[in-house]
């Protein structure tokens, strides 16, 4: 699935099972809850702390997919097209940070 399919997919989606899109800041508060919510799993597995009984049968790539689904509706919302923006933030770092990483001593 490409980034432009996975748009028009969640479109249709919203737009019949659905119904409409919440607005752009309820949207904006559930991005938030989402990156909480993989943000908790992520420091219980990476992390110091344990799993909690209420982390039991959750997954990252779940989680993960959240954020993007989303991301995604807030795109449609406010008409960015992800793939042009991802390719431009790709040739926006490529540009800045050419040699920024490669004498970084941490890195190595």
């Amino acid at each position: 699935m490409t980034i432009q399919q996975a748009q028009t997919d969640v479109d249709q989606w919203i737009k019949t099972v659905g119904v409409r899109y919440f607005n752009e800041l309820t949207n904006l508060g559930i991005l938030m809850e989402e990156v909480g919510e993989l943000s908790r799993l992520m420091v219980r597995q990476y992390g110091e702390q344990s799993f909690k009984e209420s982390d039991k049968g959750k997954e990252i790539a779940d989680e993960m997919a959240d954020v993007l689904w989303v991301l995604i509706c807030l795109a449609n919302q406010t008409g960015v097209d992800l793939t042009a923006a991802l390719e431009k933030n790709f040739e926006k770092k490529n540009v800045r940070d050419a040699e920024r990483h490669k004498g970084n001593e941490k890195l190595k």
